[in-house]
């Protein structure tokens, strides 16, 4: 059966795409998902048009991420932390704790976007990527002093 996908989907194809799939699959997992709709020539117009906005809103959100992400990039800012022996920290400083610094600042961001390879765990001063967009990343710096 021809459908024609709604929204980008993994094994299957990108928004706009028409592929043959089951019946089955169509009709229990597919449309009741809203994940696409039957083949037609109706149904081509409409998803022409939500493919559309579609580019207009992803267009919208990178421009959006990269004026935050020179907002971003001019943003250093302070964690002070507990310190046990020889500059080692009580704990370790995390993505939570750099996104509520973050918003200190009034730079507001996922803490899943925050990419720490591994947690802070001395002093100094560190530079952390930030993931905006899946192209555009920004580079905070934080000083980890004691408190």
């Amino acid at each position: 059966m021809k459908v024609i996908l709604t929204q980008d989907t993994p094994n299957l194809g990108v928004l706009g795409d028409v592929v043959n799939v089951k019946r089955g699959y169509v009709r229990n997992f597919l449309i009741p998902k809203g994940i696409a709709v039957e083949f037609n020539s109706n149904s081509v117009k409409v998803i022409e048009e939500k493919k559309k906005k579609n580019a207009q809103l992803l267009k919208n959100k990178k421009e959006d991420a990269a004026v935050l992400a020179q907002k971003l990039t001019g943003v250093s800012f302070t964690i002070a932390v507990k310190v046990i022996e020889e500059d080692r920290l009580f704990g370790s400083v995390s993505a939570e704790m750099i996104q509520k610094a973050l918003e200190a600042e009034s730079v507001f961001v996922d803490k899943k976007d925050i990419n720490l390879e591994e947690p802070i765990k001395k002093l100094g001063i560190y530079q952390v990527p930030v993931k905006l967009h899946p192209e555009i990343t920004a580079t905070c710096k934080i000083w980890v002093v004691k408190e």
